[in-house]
């Protein structure tokens, strides 16, 4: 491959990525497609952009060409391709489970609703030039706890002396 297809090839590959990535689908498949042909089809760059390619097929809604070309890909040189054209593979033709119609939410179509050229909006109130209310606050006073009758506090206390105590001792022995 000559410097300027590499060139070529990388700036095609780096644009079919980035419109994947950016769902840009169809534009993806694009670029990916004219990568594809800048490169011996065998090569590890040429199973790289080919597993993108599937992947820009899937996405575009064309399956049968991603399933095509991902079969096409399981034979592929370059063991890394095989690997993620079996995986892509593996999962483009698993079964479609159906979800029960009880876990769907139905949105309704309001392309159909009614066209009224009344407003279905109510409009505020004007603003009336009435001084804001004072709040009232009604709070009560609380006797604070009181700290030496907690028992919590004696317990804690002791039990940590006896942790403390309990550590010197397994020093000095």
């Amino acid at each position: 491959m000559t410097a300027n297809n590499s060139e070529k090839f990388q700036q095609k590959y780096q644009a079919g990525k980035e419109a994947l990535e950016m769902g840009q689908s169809r534009q993806s498949i694009e670029y990916l497609e004219i990568a594809k042909d800048l490169v011996p089809p065998n090569s590890r760059r040429g199973g790289e952009v080919q597993i993108w390619l599937v992947t820009a097929y899937q996405a575009a809604s064309q399956i049968d060409q991603a399933i095509a070309l991902a079969k096409t890909l399981i034979t592929h040189p370059d063991a890394q391709t095989r690997e993620q054209a079996q995986r892509i593979l593996y999962i483009m033709q698993a079964p479609q489970l159906q979800r029960p119609k009880e876990w769907m939410s139905e949105i309704p179509d309001l392309t159909q609703a009614d066209q009224e050229t009344t407003s279905r909006y109510v409009s505020a109130k004007p603003k009336s030039a009435e001084k804001p209310q004072a709040i009232e606050l009604n709070i009560s006073e609380t006797a604070p706890t009181e700290n030496l009758n907690n028992q919590f506090v004696w317990f804690a206390l002791g039990l940590t002396i006896l942790i403390v105590g309990g550590l010197f001792w397994f020093n000095q022995v």
